[in-house]
C-alpha cells in the first residue's frame, strides 16, 4: 500500500548468533577487516530539506517511469501483435495479481517504517536486522502461499470480474505465469524499498533500469517469436517480466551479501525468523496490507461493472490502458513522490527534526501537481493519439478511452496529493488512517456510486468514470486533514 528500538538488556537475534553486541556496534567492522559497507545518508536529516526530497524523489520517479515503460511497451506490442482481447488480459490480469502481491507487499511498509525511523537514528545494526527478516518472511510467503494457491484459483478470479471467454483465454497462462514465478517481484520490490528508506535511491534506479531493459528485450523475443523461439502472444509478457525480475533481484542480493549497499544481512545470519522484528513488521505492515487488497479488489468489483456495460471487452479494454497504463504517466509521479516523502518524513522524525518531515510532504505535493497537470493537458487535448500507441483503433474502444481519460485529467490533481500526504502518514508510522480513508474513498464511495446506478438501471461508462474521480477527490480531503492533525509526531518505534 508500517516500527520500534532494541531493549538495551537483551541481545539481537543477529547478535546473539554472532557473540557480543559490541561485535556489531554500528560503524565498527570485525577485527582484521575493513569497513566495506556504505554508511547511512546523514544528509536527508541534517541538509536543506529540498535537496534531500529531490535527492529520494528523482531516482524512485524516474524508476517509476522507466518502469512504467516496460508496461506500455508489453500494452502496445500485445495490443498490436493479438489485438484489444489481450490488452484487456492484462488489465484484468494485473488487477487480480496485484491484490495478492500487494498484500504480502505490505512487509515491505512496515519495514520501510523501520529501516526509515532507524535510518535516522543512524542505527546501522537495527537496519540491517529489519531488512533481513522482511526477506525471511516475504520469501516464505511467496514460495509456499501465494504460488500454489495463486495457480490454482486463477480460473475462478478470473470469472469473478466477468472476463469474456475471448479475454479469459489471453489471461489464464499470463496471471498463471504470474504467481508461480512471483518471487523475483517481490524481492526487487523489497531491496528497492528497503534502499530508499534507508537514503540510497539511486542504487533502485540502477537496478529497475537494468530490469526494464531486460524485460523489454525478452518480451520484443516472447511475445512476437524470434527465430527458433515460438511467439507465446500474451503470456511472453508475463514471462519477460518474472525472468528479468527475478535474475536482477539476484544481482542485488550479490550485492548485499558482499557488502557493498547501505543494507546489509546480519553475519553469520541464520534461517531462523526473529518474531520479535516480524510482528512489527505487520503492525505497522498489516494497515497497509489491508488497504491495498481493499483497493485492489475495488479494483476488481470495477471491472466487474465495467464488465455487465455495453461492449463490455471494449470497455475493458479502454480501462486497461487508459487507466492502468496512461494514468500511470501521473501515478509514476506520484508514487515516486510518495516514496520520497515517506522516507524523508521517516528518517527526520527518527531524528527527532518533526517539521522537516511535514515540509518534505508538503513539498512533494507541489511538485506532484505541477506534474499531474502537465499530463492531464494530454489527456484533453491527444486522447486518440495516445490510445493509438497501444493499438486501440477500435471506434467503440477510441470512444470510451477519450470518455475516460477527460475525467483522469482532472482526477490526476487529486490522487497526486492523496499519494503524497499518504506518504507522509505511513512512513511516520500512521498506518492505519491511511487504512480507513481507502476504505471510504476507493471502496464504499465507487461501488456505492456504481451498484446504485446499476440498481436503478442508469449504469453507463460515464457513471463508472464519474465514481473514479469522486472516489480520488474523498481521499484527496480525508488524507490532507488527517496529515495535518498531526497525530503521526507521537508514533514510537522501537523493536523490543
Amino acid at each position: 500500500m508500517p516500527v520500534e528500538s532494541n531493549s538495551p538488556h537483551a541481545p539481537s537475534a543477529a547478535q546473539a548468533a554472532t557473540g557480543s553486541a559490541a561485535d556489531l556496534t554500528p560503524g565498527v567492522p570485525p577485527p582484521g577487516q575493513a569497513p566495506s559497507r556504505k554508511k547511512i545518508d546523514r544528509s536527508i536529516v541534517e541538509g536543506p530539506i529540498g535537496a534531500a526530497v529531490w535527492k529520494i524523489a528523482w531516482p524512485t520517479v524516474l524508476q517509476n517511469a522507466i518502469g512504467g515503460l516496460q508496461g506500455i511497451i508489453d500494452h502496445a506490442m500485445v495490443g498490436h501483435f493479438v489485438g484489444f482481447t489481450g490488452n484487456a488480459a492484462i488489465g484484468v490480469s494485473w488487477q487480480i495479481f496485484l491484490v495478492v502481491i500487494v498484500f504480502i507487499s505490505s512487509l515491505f511498509t512496515g519495514m520501510g517504517v523501520l529501516v526509515s525511523r532507524f535510518a535516522g537514528m543512524n542505527d546501522q545494526e537495527r537496519v540491517d536486522r529489519t531488512v533481513y527478516q522482511a526477506f525471511l518472511t516475504a520469501f516464505a510467503l511467496s514460495v509456499l502461499v501465494m504460488a500454489p494457491l495463486g495457480y490454482v484459483a486463477s480460473p475462478w478470479l478470473l470469472d469473478l470480474i466477468n472476463a469474456t471467454p475471448e479475454v479469459k483465454a489471453e489471461a489464464l497462462p499470463f496471471l498463471r505465469t504470474m504467481f508461480l514465478f512471483s518471487i523475483g517481484m517481490l524481492m526487487f520490490f523489497m531491496l528497492g524499498g528497503a534502499l530508499r528508506a534507508a537514503g540510497d535511491a539511486r542504487t533502485g534506479l540502477y537496478l529497475g533500469v537494468a530490469m526494464t531493459v531486460l524485460n523489454i528485450t525478452l518480451n520484443v523475443i516472447l511475445i512476437r517469436g524470434a527465430g527458433p523461439i515460438p511467439a507465446f502472444g500474451t503470456q511472453g509478457a508475463a514471462m519477460g517480466t518474472v525472468i528479468a525480475s527475478t535474475t536482477v533481484s539476484a544481482v542485488a542480493l550479490w550485492l548485499i551479501l558482499r557488502g557493498k549497499l547501505v543494507v546489509h544481512f546480519p553475519r553469520n545470519a541464520s534461517w531462523r525468523p526473529d518474531f520479535v522484528v516480524i510482528r512489527q513488521l505487520f503492525r505497522f505492515g498489516l494497515p497497509a496490507g489491508i488497504q491495498g487488497v481493499a483497493m485492489n479488489v475495488a479494483g476488481v468489483l470495477m471491472l466487474r461493472f465495467i464488465g455487465s456495460l455495453e461492449h463490455s471487452a471494449e470497455a475493458q479494454a479502454a480501462y486497461a490502458v487508459g487507466y492502468a497504463e496512461l494514468f500511470s504517466l501521473i501515478t509514476w509521479t506520484s508514487v515516486g513522490l510518495m516514496g520520497a516523502a515517506a522516507a524523508v518524513a521517516g528518517q527526520n522524525l527518527g531524528a527527532g527534526k518533526p517539521e522537516r518531515s511535514q515540509q518534505a510532504v508538503y513539498l512533494a505535493a507541489r511538485v506532484g501537481v505541477g506534474v499531474a497537470c502537465a499530463v492531464g493537458a494530454m489527456f484533453l487535448l491527444i486522447p486518440d493519439r495516445l490510445l493509438a500507441v497501444f493499438g486501440l483503433t477500435d471506434p467503440n474502444v477510441v470512444r470510451l478511452g477519450t470518455e475516460l481519460l477527460r475525467f483522469l485529467s482532472v482526477s490526476g490533481l487529486f490522487i497526486t496529493v492523496a499519494l503524497t500526504y499518504t506518504g507522509g502518514l505511513q512512513g511516520t508510522g500512521d498506518t492505519r488512517s491511511p487504512l480507513f480513508i481507502t476504505l471510504v474513498s476507493q471502496v464504499i464511495v465507487p461501488l456505492g456510486i456504481c451498484f446504485t446506478a446499476q440498481s436503478m438501471g442508469a449504469l453507463q461508462s460515464t457513471t463508472v468514470w464519474s465514481a473514479i474521480l469522486v472516489g480520488h477527490i474523498t481521499r484527496c480531503v480525508l488524507s490532507v486533514l488527517r496529515f495535518q492533525q498531526g497525530h503521526w509526531r507521537r508514533i514510537a518505534v522501537e523493536l523490543s
